[in-house]
């Protein structure tokens, strides 16, 4: 709830479901996940978000504001898994199937330490998926510093040592568009497309030709600019 361009927005209204509704959904209708949770802040602001957890049914974890990092690893504490998909609260637009395909390569490649669609991006800036394995997060929880705890994932590929990455590509290209929620701009596109394609998870392919067909919606957050990692 304390992003610092758009305060509140994993929970704000898009066609009578929450942003974060929006991200659990898709990662449900998926089938690819043995177990899903919400690793929020432990701030008093993040109650919302774990009242919202409780609604959904959603086991929900909270930790440090900017230790991210550790945040994920506390929230898989206690917890059988092998490897970990991580999706931000700000992403509504998710597309299952892209979450689905990603999984069924992750485990179709033995030893891989991490995958992503945005290695070399191909989607639009918030439909990305990323999984990493167990090994290689819990080096970067015990190696990385400054800007990398904040980032989850970060460290795994700027500091890949032997780790075996593998990254995913899509056509038509789309990485010139924008579905994720960070400012008000995008909230207009979101709300535009959510608006026009309803409350349901819309396939990557979809999306991208609706707003390649609509440089009116498609242009009203293409000014704004991805915050650097050493930024966000």
């Amino acid at each position: 709830m304390g992003s610092t361009r758009l305060p509140g927005k994993v929970l704000r209204d898009l066609e009578g479901r929450s942003v974060l509704g929006w991200v659990i959904r898709a990662a449900r209708e998926a089938g690819a996940l043995d177990d899903l949770v919400v690793a929020t802040t432990s701030e008093p602001g993040d109650d919302a978000v774990a009242a919202e957890c409780g609604r959904l049914g959603v086991a929900c974890h909270r930790g440090p504001v900017d230790d991210v990092l550790t945040r994920f690893v506390g929230a898989l504490e206690g917890r059988r898994w092998d490897a970990v998909m991580r999706f931000t609260a700000d992403c509504p637009m998710l597309d299952p199937a892209v979450i689905r395909e990603a999984a069924l390569v992750f485990r179709a490649v033995p030893g891989l330490d991490y995958l992503s669609t945005s290695l070399a991006r191909t989607l639009p800036r918030g439909l990305d998926v990323e999984i990493a394995g167990r090994a290689a997060l819990a080096r970067a929880h015990q190696e990385a510093t400054g800007f990398h705890r904040t980032h989850v994932t970060s460290y795994i590929y700027e500091h890949p040592g032997d780790a075996r990455l593998l990254g995913l590509a899509y056509r038509p290209a789309g990485d010139d568009l924008r579905v994720t929620l960070d400012t008000e701009d995008d909230w207009r596109l979101i709300s535009a497309v959510a608006a026009e394609l309803g409350d349901r998870c819309v396939p990557v392919r979809t999306l991208v030709s609706w707003l390649r067909e609509r440089p009116d919606v498609r242009g009203l957050n293409a000014h704004v600019r991805q915050k650097a990692l050493q930024d966000a």
